[in-house]
């Protein structure tokens, strides 16, 4: 999710005209539990960095091939999870089933793909992963986008609320428009436009394209930068190559494009400066009130051919009944899925392609993330079934997939839920926890947002921690994990982690973690579990969150989000139907 920078790189995440809807994927047997057994280890009742590192090794070995959706990977991870559901005493959590069948479709794109430009009359290409990635969510084996004129449209945002509209005055039916990532101001640091340094949702790559659809564009290009996106290049074409997944049209309303993506920023200077325009005055002018959008004297054309498979994944939920209050239920949740194995594409730029060097790694293990989120809800989950007495409300633990496709698991078990959401008290989310030991402090992504943190508050102060914002929030961490999902549906929300002010080595020393992490195992084959994690400040994170989930399990508080914030006013929709 787009998108890292310095100070939060291990909460960084993923990265979001039809034909004739196919018909839906058949759904997935249950998978047999005994071809991967539970684990030997012999699992404790308390949360312990011994049981968590053991989920966390099995989850991101190589024997889980990257975990990717309708993988033999994902059989291996559901089964997993079953077992140890299972194991804990816990009961399936959609009816007499412990799996959710996520209706997908899954778009591989030709790489060999080019983008045809027609620049003032003289042709230019864009090569697929070197200059720009594409795909389509439109379920078709081929899509043509012939000689559609370009329109730069500023940052592609129409916020009525904010009073900008970079689309005023222009018709882009057919065209293909071309935008910048992050809220306009972003890039002129302009802290009076929108939320300052906050990054909004109409900062956020799925916003743009779906804003460019809703205007009628045929096509969509991103204009990448390091620290619009809050990651780099490579992040983006490693996300964007190979199998990429979608809900079926019939299950996603939200309108699409027939081509979307990204092309690089050299690409876009290069572009941009055959057509008279310098891309460093553009910045500046579409951060600007009253920026116009600017038709080019360019046109673009791509024949975009694709592998189309209808398939199925899985969601896994598992449920602990309250004694009391059965019907209401606190949700733990994680993503259970990440980027599979890239062995087909032979290898990606930094491993050695030379015959007699050694074999390039393109397995991506998603040990930080997200195998330290699925190991943290489970070992909550095991801490709540030995919990005395008993809570009163239900528990509910969803390991959802898709995420790093869009949060696309999320986002159907909302439209699908198994507990009303009227009922669903709240919904804590773990995502890429930190693995470096204790901090003073406490990440909440979205810091401000909810009533949740003023349980947790306390919690953490009998920890000696104080809690504070994510350091970037330029980044959009909120948009970028599942728990958005909910709070779209009015669902309050947390998403709480260790901070970087480290108790060995304070800030400095929590800072090169977090940009080590960025530069060199994020959404790369190197997050690989390391046996010299210090899981002692992971384990202090989870005994916290476990702790808000308990203290709103044995009471009747129903959490709402504070006065002013967005998702409040679905909130208090929720709460009318329940009261009816």
């Amino acid at each position: 999710m787009p998108r890292v920078a310095a100070l939060a790189a291990l909460s960084a995440l993923a990265l979001a005209a039809c034909k004739p809807e196919p018909a839906p994927a058949p759904a997935a047997a249950a998978p047999e539990t005994a071809a991967t057994p539970a684990s030997a280890h012999a699992f404790d009742g308390a949360i312990n960095a011994g049981d968590f590192a053991e989920h966390v090794k099995t989850l991101a070995s190589d024997e889980y091939e990257g975990r990717a959706p309708g993988s033999p990977g994902e059989d291996k991870t559901v089964q997993y999870l079953e077992a140890q559901f299972k194991r804990m005493g816990l009961k399936p959590g959609n009816g007499d089933s412990y799996f959710q069948t996520v209706p997908m479709v899954e778009t591989t794109a030709d790489e060999s793909t080019v983008l045809k430009l027609d620049v003032k009359g003289q042709a230019r290409e864009l090569k697929f992963g070197s200059d720009m990635v594409l795909g389509t969510r439109t379920g078709q084996a081929e899509v043509k986008v012939d000689a559609s004129d370009l329109v730069f449209v500023g940052y592609g945002v129409n916020a009525p609320e904010q009073k900008w509209n970079d689309y005023a005055g222009v018709d882009v039916k057919g065209k293909t428009v071309v935008m910048f990532v992050n809220d306009p101001g972003f890039h002129n640091q302009d802290a009076k436009l929108f939320e300052g340094k906050r990054m909004t949702y109409y900062g956020r790559w799925t916003y743009k394209f779906e804003e460019a659809a809703r205007q009628g564009a045929k096509a969509a290009l991103i204009i990448h930068d390091d620290e619009g996106a809050s990651y780099g290049w490579e992040v983006v074409k490693n996300s964007w190559s190979g199998a990429q997944f979608d809900l079926p049209a019939k299950d996603d309303p939200e309108p699409r494009l027939p081509v979307q993506g990204w092309i690089t920023g050299d690409a876009a200077r290069k572009l941009l400066a055959d057509l008279g325009q310098d891309l460093d005055a553009l910045y500046k002018a579409a951060g600007t009130p009253g920026f116009k959008a600017i038709p080019l004297q360019a046109q673009a054309t791509v024949d975009l051919k694709s592998t189309i498979s209808q398939k199925s994944s899985r969601n896994v939920i598992a449920r602990l009944d309250g004694a009391k209050r059965p019907d209401e239920a606190i949700v733990y949740m994680a993503h259970w899925d990440h980027l599979g194995d890239h062995a087909d594409k032979g290898g990606h730029e930094g491993h050695a392609t030379d015959a007699k060097a050694p074999a390039a790694d393109t397995i991506y293990n998603g040990a930080v993330d997200n195998a330290t989120g699925v190991a943290g809800i489970l070992e909550i989950a095991e801490a709540f079934t030995k919990q005395t007495p008993p809570p009163d409300r239900s528990l509910l633990f969803v390991a959802v997939t898709l995420e790093e496709s869009g949060l696309l698991g999320s986002k159907y078990y909302v439209a699908h839920p198994t507990v009303p959401l009227n009922k669903t008290v709240a919904v804590i989310n773990l995502d890429a926890m930190p693995v470096i030991g204790k901090a003073r402090d406490m990440t909440v992504i979205g810091y401000g947002s909810s009533e949740l943190e003023d349980i947790l508050k306390p919690i953490a102060a009998e920890q000696g921690r104080t809690l504070h914002a994510e350091a970037t929030p330029e980044d959009g961490f909120y948009f970028r994990s599942d728990h958005f999902n909910f709070a779209k549906a009015g669902v309050p929300a947390l998403y709480a982690k260790g901070g970087d002010d480290l108790v060995e080595g304070g800030t400095t020393a929590g800072q090169q973690a977090n940009s080590d992490y960025r530069d060199h195992r994020y959404h790369k084959p190197a997050d690989q579990f390391d046996p010299a994690w210090k899981l002692d400040g992971v384990i202090q994170d989870l005994d916290a969150l476990y702790g808000v989930g308990k203290v709103l399990a044995g009471n009747e508080q129903w959490p709402n989000w504070y006065e002013g914030n967005a998702f409040r006013a679905a909130h208090e929709k929720l709460m009318k139907a329940a009261a009816k």
